[in-house]
């Protein structure tokens, strides 16, 4: 799986939203130009991390976007299945977007499925323990 650029997107503004963690919000334009993300995708982004309830707004001069949680309360693996559905890269591995595999004759005994899973179930546990925190340290 290749991430899309709306992924890609938010977890750079995350981070950076991550790194102000507790100084108050940060306006959508500082983000967009400190981190070169086209400000209206941004925009959209960031307005979908808040209906997710990973961020908080405040409108005004002073408003913008803050994270509700502690950084190391994140993780990718929440952010990429919020965006992409999925992290599998087979539907019958999949906890999401489970469906039955076409080829597969017996997915018990599949050695196909059986090696996607223990990439699927590796790549959810990396995901899942790596955090905002982890991103931002130095």
């Amino acid at each position: 799986m290749i991430l899309s650029k709306k992924t890609r997107y938010a977890i750079v503004a995350l981070a950076r939203l991550a790194r102000d963690y507790g100084r108050g919000p940060v306006q959508i334009r500082d983000i967009a130009e400190e981190e070169k993300i086209p400000r209206s995708f941004l925009e959209n982004i960031l307005l979908d991390l808040k209906k997710a309830g990973i961020l908080g707004s405040n409108m005004g001069k002073a408003g913008g976007y803050y994270l509700l949680k502690k950084p190391g309360e994140v993780n990718l693996a929440d952010v990429i299945n919020h965006f992409e559905g999925t992290i599998s890269l087979l539907y019958c591995v999949s906890d999401r977007t489970y469906r039955p595999c076409e080829f597969c004759k017996d997915e018990a005994t599949c050695q196909i499925r059986k090696v996607f899973k223990k990439i699927h179930d590796n790549t959810s546990e990396i995901l899942g323990a790596t955090t905002l925190n982890e991103l931002i340290s130095d």
